[in-house]
């Protein structure tokens, strides 16, 4: 083919490229998103669902939302109900489900997030958190109340216009620095009160144990001398004598004087003992 007559023919084909490139538009919707078609302005009734899609342009457009969980992160700085400001890091996990895009971009917008979910997440905040005292933002308890009253406040408002709340975590909670300082101040007496207590009540077993002690002692004296009258030491003396045990025996006498009595001495031939 002669190049100087094929040349027209690749000129037009990129002319025609070119025009269709600017007419006609490609979109691609994936999983977890979905689309939502506009026809000459007009919003169409049904979202775009996964996969490519042709449009022409300028005159349709398809907008790609995110239908994922998402999270917004709020910091507020709110008052309790006796006045001390408290500062909350909340998360709010929230998703527009597919069903719901085409009614949200109609009656919401595109900018879904700064239009209501954030003025609604910090006028949340701020109504439940003023109708408590500031410790219950300091017990686990008091705090997943406050969570489960943002949450209900936020489906009260969010969801009959098309926007799930999933959950309201509350992420941190800064105290005011008296209430802080007061709670440390208790917890120290408590710490100490504890203290106090167990050393009590060591003392009183350690009192026990010596009372028990005496009382042992006590009882066994008591078994041994009424076990030892005059017979059995007569007899221990007699076995001494029996045994040739040099043993010492202390007899009482009705002076109540001890009569020292000896056993059998062996005695050398000089008369000394042995």
């Amino acid at each position: 083919m002669d190049p100087k007559k094929a040349l027209p023919a690749v000129i037009a084909f990129f002319i025609f490229v070119i025009f269709a490139t600017a007419l006609v538009g490609l979109q691609q919707v994936e999983d977890g998103q979905a689309g939502v078609k506009i026809d000459f302005g007009k919003i169409q009734d049904e979202p775009v669902t996964t996969g490519w899609h042709w449009y022409l342009k300028p005159f349709t457009l398809i907008e790609v939302w995110n239908v994922k969980t998402a999270e917004l992160k709020e910091t507020a700085s709110v008052p309790s109900s006796e006045g001390l400001i408290s500062t909350l890091d909340v998360s709010i996990l929230f998703n527009i489900p597919k069903d719901r895009v085409v009614q949200v971009r109609k009656t919401i917008g595109s900018n879904v997030v700064q239009t209501v979910i954030e003025p609604y997440a910090r006028e949340a905040i701020r109504n439940v958190v003023s109708g408590y005292q500031v410790k219950a933002l300091y017990s686990e308890e008091g705090r997943k109340v406050i969570g489960v009253k943002i949450h209900e406040f936020l489906i009260s408002k969010l969801e009959s216009r098309g926007i799930l709340i999933q959950d309201v975590l509350l992420r941190d909670v800064r105290l005011p620095a008296s209430f802080s300082e007061s709670i440390e101040t208790k917890l120290k007496a408590e710490q100490q009160s504890l203290q106090k207590e167990f050393e009590l009540i060591k003392a009183k077993k350690d009192a026990e144990i010596e009372v028990a002690r005496a009382e042992g002692a006590a009882k066994a004296n008591r078994i041994i001398a009424q076990s030892i009258d005059a017979n059995y030491l007569r007899y221990l003396w007699i076995q001494g004598l029996k045994t040739d045990n040099k043993q010492v025996i202390y007899v009482p006498t009705e002076a109540n004087l001890p009569i020292m009595e000896a056993g059998r001495l062996n005695l050398k031939n000089d008369g000394t003992s042995k």
